[in-house]
């Protein structure tokens, strides 16, 4: 096992037997037989590991649909649909982690929330901002897919917020499964699906995309 792979299931395991990070990384290293200096090569606190395992659940989920030949042939609709579908079940190994950490993050959020709307600070938690990064570059690659295909439906001062609405509806997807009671998780399935098609059907052509060509026309033909 590598030792960026063994740093972060050592972590997991701590906090799930405690219910709170570390405190200190010199007895956090030398359990693992790890030289403090030679931990901080590594990573640069506790938060950085847990930065770095939601990093890895969004890359191993886009990792195994991009693998999958079928995925290839599947519209950009089907694409992120598979996508949510594929992280959703490798979270679930590790859901009580993912309780933990998500849940510890709403706490830090909610009482950060006043400090960070006077300091202009968006709504995503430092730690998952590693992930963002990724889903958006992710979510832009699709998107200019889906531009390609007539999937998506370019508009004027919209088309760049798109990113950040499926960046929105996966926090919202997230907050659901961690939240969800039901059997196998059957709620999160149709949440997923009717999320994203209630997007699609927004960001696709319309008919009030289509009223609006006619308008222009008739405006530039006058």
């Amino acid at each position: 096992m590598e030792t960026l792979e063994k740093i972060r299931k050592a972590y997991t395991e701590y906090v799930l037997d405690n219910g709170k990070q570390p405190t200190s990384v010199f007895q956090f290293a030398k359990k693992l037989k790890l030289a403090e200096a030679e931990f901080y090569t590594y990573y640069g606190s506790f938060d950085a590991i847990e930065a770095d395992v939601w990093l890895a659940f969004f890359n191993d989920a886009k990792t195994t649909v991009e693998n999958d030949d079928t995925y290839q042939t599947y519209s950009v609709r089907e694409k992120v649909l598979a996508f949510y579908y594929t992280w959703i079940e490798l979270l679930k190994a590790q859901r009580s982690f993912v309780v933990y950490s998500f849940g510890r993050l709403r706490t830090e959020h909610r009482e950060r929330s006043v400090q960070a709307k006077v300091a202009g600070m968006g709504a995503t938690p430092p730690i998952l901002t590693p992930f963002k990064d990724a889903f958006m570059d992710f979510a832009r690659d699709l998107l200019a897919e889906g531009r390609e295909s007539k999937e998506v439906e370019p508009r004027p001062f919209v088309t760049d917020r798109y990113p950040n609405a499926l960046w929105a509806q996966t926090l919202y997807l997230l907050d659901f499964w961690v939240r969800d009671v039901s059997k196998n998780f059957e709620k999160t399935d149709t949440a997923i699906e009717k999320a994203v098609n209630t997007s699609f059907d927004l960001i696709g052509r319309s008919p009030l995309d289509t009223l609006f060509d006619f308008a222009k026309f008739i405006y530039q033909n006058r």
